[in-house]
């Protein structure tokens, strides 16, 4: 299903640049309390949680994208937004992403799923929830979808609802647009971060890492190419962008899903705005603002919260109702 969206952007914020930057790097989210617990993973790995609850019985699960952690504004807005409505949030610190290496050679990829399984079965056997949403931005939105679509009406019975935005629905399509030369300085940002990681993780597996000419790296591609497909099973970065993205699991969704991605964000290819599986799909809600640039939405606040975050919470009470 495709419905016209309610964003309108100021004015100002008309060049997604600006708009991104003053969403993700100025802006400053206060009120938000976490409680960390690290669970354990089956393959002897961990997950950092930050918990924000006030004994209510439903929680959100929310997963950030490409280089994000339960700190980032996009997440500490949406936790408080959803508080304020009645909700607990789970913030998920992706492997890797909590502050501390996690203890295997590989880290986390935009298909991995299997770590979203080990949340929300941790979560139903707390036995303190009787419904479930998912939130997710960016990477995070797509392994989001991807999770729904691989399990289909196979889910647990609490997942009730998912909200998901600034999704690269299509992985191949969203390399290619980030390396293209406009987005060359958030390009050079994301290497260098994941840089220091993979020097970080070499000192630990020097026999499965090391960063010799990582200079030569000038793209997504080619750094998917060197790390992410070999450490994660994939025969390269094409077969990792096939096989990770999810729009060919997004027509599966079986509970109320909302997709929003912006028209003007500099990341997403056409090819991520995932209008055929929407309209194949009565459970998968697309809408497609002109403007809200990357993670972006900002608007005039009401207590605080921003566009893309009242929308979530009017989604998640109600998600029957578009």
């Amino acid at each position: 299903m495709v419905l016209p969206c309610s964003y309108q952007s100021l004015r100002i914020f008309r060049n997604p640049h600006v708009h991104m930057v003053v969403a993700n790097q100025l802006r400053y989210v206060s009120g938000v309390r976490y409680r960390r617990t690290r669970l354990e993973t089956p393959d002897g790995d961990f997950l950092d949680l930050d918990f924000s609850c006030q004994g209510f019985r439903r929680i959100a699960v929310i997963v950030h994208g490409l280089e994000g952690h339960s700190h980032r504004p996009y997440v500490l807005g949406m936790v408080r937004a959803l508080q304020r409505a009645g909700w607990d949030a789970c913030a998920v610190n992706l492997r890797g992403c909590s502050g501390e290496p996690n203890r295997k050679p590989w880290f986390y990829h935009s298909g991995m799923t299997e770590d979203l399984e080990t949340v929300l079965r941790h979560l139903v056997r707390l036995s303190r929830y009787e419904s479930v949403a998912l939130v997710g931005f960016g990477l995070g939105g797509n392994l989001v979808l991807k999770y729904l679509g691989e399990r289909g009406l196979d889910l647990y019975p609490c997942v009730q609802a998912a909200v998901t935005f600034a999704v690269p629905c299509d992985l191949a399509g969203a390399a290619r647009k980030i390396s293209e030369p406009q987005n060359r300085l958030y390009l050079k940002r994301f290497l260098k971060m994941l840089r220091q990681k993979i020097e970080a993780k070499a000192r630990l597996f020097p026999d499965r890492l090391n960063t010799d000419g990582y200079e030569a790296i000038r793209t997504l591609e080619d750094l998917d190419n060197r790390y992410t497909a070999p450490l994660h099973g994939f025969q390269h970065a094409q077969d990792y962008y096939a096989r990770a993205s999810c729009n060919p699991f997004s027509e599966r969704i079986a509970v109320p899903t909302l997709l929003i991605n912006a028209l003007d964000d500099p990341f997403l290819s056409p090819s991520c705005f995932a209008y055929r599986e929407a309209f194949r799909n009565p459970h998968l809600i697309l809408e497609t603002p002109d403007h809200g640039s990357h993670v972006g939405f900002v608007d005039v606040p009401h207590r605080g919260a921003l566009w893309s975050e009242r929308r979530a919470v009017a989604f998640l009470q109600d998600p029957l109702i578009p």
